[in-house]
């Protein structure tokens, strides 16, 4: 099937689903998967392992919350905020993490994120381990009311269908092609004339700000942001949605967002639901077994699926012969 038709019938399921379903739990899927996205333009195209992009997600959520609660900002200038200090905050962390490659990168960027973690806990403005409460969503543009949780969900989707087809354009783009091709043979990129530190930081830049757009929301949607998405186990979550869903897929790490997302907050109604059915007890301990149970699916996929949900899905039906 054409992908502008599948695009069509998940932007047709999209509008929709805030009927049918509690509006604030597909916010909060909405943010996850914009999240996942923005880390899979650097792990799946650019071929660069961060595990700080909590930094990135938690920070910008402070930010955006501080702004909106303490300074009494506009909504828009919030969220503004809070993109621009996880494009800050990526720009120095990445200016320093891509002098190195493999797992010194990898290891910089949670020793960078975990550093900025540690402030964010002795900071009186996020208010340590009790975190930011009481955020405000007041109104964008001064016009509509985001107190309602239908305007919001409408507001939330708008964002991330933006930033959505921002990314698909960066990775059908020239220089989303260089990136492609930094990912597959570095030495080669360099041996063509590209300047692939300059594209590196580029790319971890924008996903960064992209992070910090989806964490800024999220604080905007919950009225509330923690140490929980600041602390590198978020980092470790977002890598667990994007493999999930397919590596280097533009649509997988949503799937991988909508399944890990669903478990941690349905896994308990299912457990209950099963238990009713069978009369067996022991489905009521599912709502407490989340960790065991996407870790279990963390390994099928890494044993079976190595391609994701969607990656083994689109090789399934890949025309015979193509490549």
């Amino acid at each position: 099937m054409n992908k502008k038709v599948l695009y069509a019938i998940a932007l047709l399921l999209a509008l929709g689903a805030p009927f049918y379903l509690y509006p604030v739990f597909l916010m909060k899927v909405l943010c996850f998967a914009l999240f996942a996205c923005a880390f899979n333009l650097l792990i799946g195209f650019t071929g660069l392992l961060s595990f700080g992009h909590a930094a990135f997600f938690g920070g910008a959520g402070y930010i955006a919350g501080y702004a909106l609660k303490t300074l009494g900002l506009p909504t828009e200038i919030g969220l503004i905020l809070g993109t621009a200090f996880a494009a800050l905050v990526g720009l120095v962390m990445g200016g320093l993490a891509i002098r190195r490659q493999g797992i010194y990168f990898t290891m910089i960027t949670l020793a960078l994120a975990q550093m900025l973690f540690f402030v964010f806990l002795q900071s009186p403005f996020t208010g340590g381990e009790d975190g930011l409460q009481g955020v405000p969503r007041g109104r964008l543009l001064g016009m509509l009311d985001l107190g309602n949780d239908v305007t919001m969900y409408y507001v939330v989707l708008a964002i991330v269908i933006a930033a959505f087809a921002l990314i698909v354009r960066t990775i059908h783009s020239p220089f989303g092609q260089v990136l492609k091709a930094v990912k597959e043979n570095e030495p080669r990129a360099i041996s063509l004339g590209y300047d692939v530190d300059r594209y590196k930081l580029l790319a971890f830049v924008l996903s960064a700000a992209l992070s910090g757009l989806a964490g800024a929301t999220k604080t905007l949607v919950l009225g509330f942001e923690t140490l929980t998405d600041a602390h590198w186990t978020m980092s470790g979550l977002v890598v667990l949605m994007t493999l999930v869903g397919g590596l280097g897929t533009i649509v997988g790490p949503i799937v991988g967002a909508i399944v890990i997302i669903a478990l941690e907050n349905k896994l308990g109604d299912l457990g209950a639901f099963l238990a009713r059915v069978t009369s067996v007890e022991w489905f009521n301990t599912l709502g407490d077994s989340v960790t065991i149970v996407t870790g279990l699916i963390f390994i099928v996929c890494v044993l079976a699926f190595r391609r994701g949900i969607v990656g083994e899905i689109a090789a399934r039906f890949k025309p015979a012969g193509r490549h």
